[in-house]
């Protein structure tokens, strides 16, 4: 039996979901393969979206035409603005999501998706042909033949579950490991390592006694992913709970290390540094009596708490024991016990910006697989491996975000020039441009190329564009409309708790003061109950406008260096000034801008200038292969 696609992807996970949506409505035929149809999208472990710089990149898929951000506002039952109390830089959205509801309104999604066809089977290897990949091989012997394929495969390839010191194969409980292809592409030639992950226990409601602990709410006003949701959330809103571990959780604990796999060395791979087992916390924190711990519904029809902050691969027996001395599970029924996961996964430096394999062409690898934890980070991924896939089919320009235009570049940057020995995680403290990469702002970073891509629907692009019209047309209103010192604006500036004029200023000059906000400037003409999505980033860039402006300056300086290319066949070797640690990392991730070269660990400055010298002088020599490098006011090198 033989099938035929323009792009098959393989795995179902939130990868997955966004790869084969972005390829079938670039309009190439599309498969997602799956162990288990029933099952795409699955919020294996925390029932959420978003977080901080997490939200941020929810936001950029969705103004780009993925589908994360809408199953999310589709399916809330907690929202929160983190960080609300802060700069506009390091706030980000969060939504706790029924996670039942959720999978399934994303498989509703897929289903209905034209040039999308869903498969359930398992894929043993992939159709190997010179040195492109062209199908896949399934567990029954099956061909399907496509023109690019994408691994999205996750915490599967060649998984192991931990419990305790006892194993055993797969990479979710009732799922099968992904045995075969990370041995085949290790044949290839790529480099495959291993990371850990891990999850808690899953509670039953009706055993956790609600009363001792403190309940945690979230925020009144609701502030969707999506530009297509409404302002309201469609389902109920609900509390979750904050609890402690205490002394005698810990004391149980540290008596059962020796039955960690964790700590007796039968697990190799490296766990994620920002979301440590518990056996992790009180190892690396010694120090702390107490650690505290959400207990967050799974769903709005479950039984099953997510008990967040206590991942750990203790064996059952001794889960058992020691959560029972956490305040208010003193008689907790467990329905699925914590434990760890060991999976293969690919150095990243092994691919390219637009996630296409560097040893296998037509082969792209998105999610997990490249290092990253969390779903955003696939969903991301899988997003721009899935437009690069149907562009390579279509002939059109590959997509590459800059560091400078998202978080979904400052991701894929990161992994490709720096790789990864843990599993990734995106921050805000990664972004060296983050003021300008706040989450009010996403669409007018990335609305043009959104209209470029061409995968939003007509009617998304209508919203997009009517309120970029609004944006447009609220600050060109600010700054025309003048206020005189007349005695009807000194009462009124009066009543608004702030000092009276002195001559005329306009709106925006008034925006300035830190006393006023937007929705004050009704009382002088703005259109009344604008909403936040229109008003909020105007406000923020007229408040931070000169800290903007110092930023863009930064950014103006080092997209000299992005705009450098390199010549696909310079000879790092050649160059006189490079260190031999230099040549060999510079051979190895073959960076294709001076940009990407100076963001390589171990890359010095002085490197970056020995470069310029050898580029210089050949293209004086006349090298044509020079003649997209412009050296004539080349960048300060510090």
């Amino acid at each position: 039996m033989s099938f035929a696609f323009d792009i098959i992807v393989v795995g179902g996970g939130h990868a997955g979901a966004e790869a084969c949506l972005a390829a079938a409505r670039l309009g190439v035929k599309t498969c997602l393969i799956s162990s288990d149809i029933s099952k795409v999208s699955a919020m294996s472990c925390n029932p959420s979206v978003g977080g901080l710089a997490k939200g941020h990149m929810v936001r950029e898929i969705d103004v780009l035409g993925g589908e994360m951000g809408f199953v999310a506002d589709e399916t809330c039952i907690q929202f929160k603005r983190l960080n609300s109390s802060k700069g506009p830089a390091v706030r980000g959205t969060r939504m706790q999501s029924d996670k039942d509801k959720y999978s399934a309104r994303m498989l509703e999604i897929l289903k209905q998706q034209k040039n999308l066809t869903l498969f359930q089977g398992e894929v043993k290897k992939l159709l190997i042909e010179q040195d492109s990949c062209a199908g896949v091989v399934l567990a029954d012997g099956s061909v399907m033949n496509s023109k690019a394929v994408i691994l999205t495969n996750g915490t599967f390839l060649n998984a192991v579950m931990h419990f305790g010191l006892t194993q055993q194969a797969g990479g979710r409980i009732g799922e099968k490991a992904s045995v075969g292809l990370s041995d085949q592409l290790r044949e290839l030639g790529f480099a495959v390592h291993r990371l850990k992950t891990g999850t808690p226990a899953r509670l039953h409601k009706d055993s956790i006694d609600w009363q001792k602990l403190t309940p945690e709410w979230g925020d009144k006003s609701f502030y969707p992913f999506s530009l297509r949701s409404g302002t309201k959330p469609k389902l109920p809103q609900i509390a979750c709970y904050l609890s402690r571990t205490t002394e005698e959780t810990h004391n149980i604990i540290r008596n059962n290390l020796h039955q960690s796999p964790l700590f007796s060395g039968i697990i190799e791979g490296v766990g994620p540094r920002y979301c440590p087992s518990i056996e992790d916390k009180l190892t690396r924190f010694p120090e702390r009596t107490s650690h505290q711990t959400f207990l967050e519904p799974e769903g709005l029809d479950t039984d099953s708490v997510y008990l967040q902050g206590i991942s750990t691969s203790l064996p059952p027996k001794v889960q058992d024991e020691f959560l029972r001395t956490i305040t208010g599970l003193e008689s907790v029924k467990i329905l699925k016990y914590g434990y760890a996961v060991e999976y293969d996964f690919f150095e990243p430096t092994q691919i390219w910006h637009r996630l296409e394999s560097r040893p296998l062409k037509h082969l792209f690898l998105a999610g997990q697989i490249n290092g990253t934890s969390g779903y955003e980070e696939a969903a991301a991924q899988g997003f721009i491996a899935g437009v690069n896939a149907a562009h390579s089919i279509l002939e059109k320009p590959e997509l590459i975000l800059g560091r400078n235009e998202a978080y979904i570049g400052v991701l894929i940057d990161d992994l490709v020039t720096k790789g990864t020995l843990e599993p990734y995680r995106m921050f805000t403290s990664r972004a060296e441009h983050r003021l300008v990469l706040r989450e009010d702002n996403t669409l007018d970073r990335l609305g043009k190329v959104s209209q470029n891509l061409g995968i939003l629907s007509s009617e998304s692009l209508e919203k997009l564009t009517e309120l970029s019209e609004k944006r447009g047309f609220v600050s060109d209103f600010i700054q025309q409309t003048k206020l005189y010192p007349n005695e009807a604006t000194q009462t009124a500036l009066r009543y608004l708790g702030t000092t009276a004029l002195l001559k005329p200023v306009t709106l925006e000059e008034l925006l300035r003061r830190p006393e006023i906000s937007g929705k004050h400037l009704e009382a002088f003409g703005l259109e009344k109950n604008l909403s936040p999505e229109v008003l909020e980033p105007i406000e923020i860039r007229v408040k931070y406008q000169g800290y903007i402006d110092r930023q863009l300056q930064l950014i103006d300086h080092a997209q000299k260096f992005e705009e450098m290319l390199l010549p696909s066949e310079i000879k790092f070797s050649e160059i006189r000034g490079l260190s031999t640690e230099e040549v060999q990392k510079l051979e190895l991730r073959r960076p294709r801008t001076l940009g990407q070269a100076s963001r390589i660990s171990g890359v010095n400055p002085s490197a970056l200038q020995a470069i310029m010298i050898f580029l210089k002088v050949h293209r004086e020599r006349g090298n044509k292969n020079e003649r997209h490098l412009s050296l004539e006011n080349p960048p300060i090198i510090s």
